[in-house]
């Protein structure tokens, strides 16, 4: 009996499905919403020979172009508690669920963990691959695993914290297993003996407001998403990939160099020795903040944020990227990488 052909799609716009609104077409495009429909797809003997390309929520993404290959757009649900122990609670959930909702329920059932991370645009799913964070957390050091289909196999893969090979913003999965590798479902390990993570200075702030001074984890949701609310635009009015750039690390010796000519300079020290700066406030110093270069622009309230002004494609973010990386490279001799993956360059 032979297999049944995936629902694929030629010649698909990508422009409602990322969020900075930019114009670009997909030669092919297939969304995945049930592990049957996948299962078809990894049996369909043209998928190896086409480029792939796993789209979550494109929160994260600069389409540069048309790509000419298959766009996998990852629908995969569900959520559940599926085991806990003396110390955590263990939360799995479907790859293309919302990453706010879903972070939103675990709290409503009694599970904090996650509220760092609240109003984080993008996916389930997605939130390894770039192995999110915020406010003093990131989702690695709540992650406990993940399930994923080898495209190129079609073997199914648990994969723990040491195969994703996390790092700042970064994973496996944005480097060797990139178009190989689609993630199905994320389990996360969410702590019984919680703490609140409360020391950056804007959510302690926003705490110590209205007196809060021992927070639940409600409590810090709650902030995180008061701040976010301040500082980002949201992307159903203004197009963004959110940040846009990672905050640089750097060694000792060019930090004490950068610090006896900033002495104002927002740094934060690594167990490694080196210094993370604020990528946001170097590029504010170097008079960014509320620019505009042709139809993009830097956001009035967050200098990290690139928007999309009206009409920008990703060539335009991208001008703007290069130029906002050479005055900062210029004036202070450190380079900044951006976030998002860019696509169809």
């Amino acid at each position: 009996m032979s297999q049944p052909t995936p629902l694929l799609t030629r010649d698909v716009s990508l422009q409602a499905l990322n969020t900075f609104g930019l114009p670009a077409r997909a030669a092919w495009f297939t969304a995945i919403e049930t592990p049957a429909q996948l299962a078809a797809l990894i049996a369909w003997p043209e998928l190896k020979r086409l480029q792939r390309f796993v789209l979550g929520g494109g929160s994260n993404l600069v389409l540069a172009g048309d790509f000419d290959g298959l766009v996998l757009h990852v629908r995969l649900t569900g959520r559940a508690l599926i085991a806990e122990d003396a110390d955590a609670w263990f939360v799995r959930a479907g790859a293309g669920e919302n990453w706010h909702d879903f972070v939103s329920w675990t709290l409503e059932c009694g599970w904090p963990g996650l509220e760092n991370l609240a109003l984080i645009p993008g996916t389930v799913g997605a939130a390894p691959v770039q192995n999110i964070g915020a406010y003093g957390l990131e989702m690695a050091e709540r992650f406990h695993t993940l399930e994923a289909v080898d495209l190129e196999t079609g073997e199914t893969v648990v994969l723990d914290r040491a195969a994703c090979q996390f790092g700042y913003r970064d994973s496996v999965f944005k480097r060797e297993a990139a178009g190989r590798s689609l993630i199905t479902a994320v389990t996360f390990q969410l702590p019984k003996h919680w703490r609140p993570i409360t020391g950056y200075a804007d959510v302690a702030r926003e705490l110590e407001a209205p007196g809060i001074i021992q927070p639940t984890a409600r409590e810090v949701a709650d902030a995180v998403i008061a701040i976010r609310l301040r500082k980002l635009p949201d992307p159903a009015h203004i197009g963004n990939a959110g940040s846009f750039f990672k905050n640089p690390r750097i060694d000792a010796k060019t930090f004490q160099n950068l610090v006896a000519r900033y002495p104002d300079l927002p740094h934060y020290p690594q167990p490694d020795g080196t210094v993370k700066l604020a990528a946001g406030w170097l590029i504010e110093r170097c008079g960014w903040k509320g620019k505009t270069l042709g139809p993009v622009g830097v956001y009035e309230r967050q200098a990290l944020v690139l928007v999309n002004r009206g009409g920008a494609r990703g060539e335009d973010v991208l001008r703007l990227a290069r130029a906002i990386q050479a005055s900062v490279r210029a004036t202070f001799g450190v380079e900044l990488e951006p976030e998002p993956v860019v696509l169809g360059a």
